[in-house]
């Protein structure tokens, strides 16, 4: 909202002169609708103090369905707030998230929790058929802060980890098996193990493909709109199951980006194709690139 604000004064003309006449007036600005999700500590005091003395002021927010997502409050009504969060952001489609806490156990016994609740984004994501996590560097004119050019950062958010399955075990032998959803086909063994440890953890987790095609549309023409050059990072040189996030990527780019990035000139230091990093490589460029200019899209 602040930043269709920010481009309505930018633009000028009877737009701006429409906002100057509304402020000017002592209207507010009716916000539309959208799920506001409070978080915890530092942020949640920063973005009160925002909304206290930059927003409601000006903007009328009674549309905005606001949800407690503090650990406390997670606690009190046995998670249901995330819930309901989850039901508000897929109806609207507008959301706004402060940074949230997953507990630790020291946390659990300090804020007094029945349990140390998880972390509410894979939720969210699922619920709101998440595909990506974007995360940009910032940028204030007359104000340097690091990179001098946009630096992107888009982590495929599916499956992997964050959706994983796990129990700890002594010794024994671990058998993963998958079932195809045709009932008549015969069951496909994937891995077996012997665990050998008193104590191992064991985790199962899968990597979604489908959406990845989106995933590099968003990724993509992000960097092109920026003029920043795209790389995609993996570690699949040893994780050969990444091979096919970035056979997808590549074959996004290759279609539908890889002539106008190099009619925009940003493909002349990468050999005029899209350009694979392993991450350990990504990291160091990361710290040697500090003009910034670049995007990096990276596997879950």
């Amino acid at each position: 909202m602040l930043g269709a604000l920010r481009s309505a004064a930018r633009h000028g003309g009877g737009c701006h002169l429409k906002w100057a006449r509304t402020f000017a007036s002592g209207k507010k600005i009716v916000a539309p609708p959208m799920t506001y999700i409070s978080g915890e500590e530092m942020s949640w005091y920063t973005m009160r103090l925002i909304r206290e003395k930059w927003v409601e002021p000006w903007i009328d927010t009674m549309q905005w369905e606001n949800f407690d997502l503090s650990c406390k409050n997670r606690d009190e009504t046995g998670d249901q707030v995330l819930h309901d969060a989850v039901a508000s952001g897929a109806k609207i489609g507008a959301i706004f998230k402060e940074p949230t806490i997953t507990p630790t156990a020291d946390q659990v016994k300090e804020m007094g929790l029945s349990r140390a609740w998880g972390s509410p984004n894979g939720a969210m994501r699922r619920g709101w058929n998440g595909i990506t996590i974007s995360r940009d560097t910032i940028h204030i004119p007359g104000v340097k802060l690091g990179f001098e050019k946009p630096v992107f950062f888009e982590r495929h958010a599916v499956g992997g980890e964050y959706g994983a399955g796990w129990m700890s075990v002594g010794k024994g032998r671990v058998l993963t098996t998958f079932f195809p959803e045709e009932v008549s086909e015969k069951p496909v063994i994937i891995d077996g193990r012997e665990v050998k440890d008193e104590q191992t953890a064991v985790v199962v987790y899968d990597n979604p493909l489908d959406n990845v095609e989106d995933l590099a549309h968003i990724f993509f023409t992000r960097c092109l709109e920026a003029g920043i050059v795209p790389y995609v990072v993996t570690k699949k040189t040893v994780f050969k199951w990444q091979e096919g996030f970035w056979q997808k990527m590549k074959k996004v780019f290759d279609a539908d980006y890889k002539a106008k990035f190099a009619a925009a000139g940003l493909l002349k230091n990468t050999g005029g194709e899209l350009q694979h990093l392993i991450s350990d490589a990504a990291t160091m460029q990361i710290i040697r690139w500090t003009g910034g200019g670049f995007g990096m899209a990276c596997h879950n």
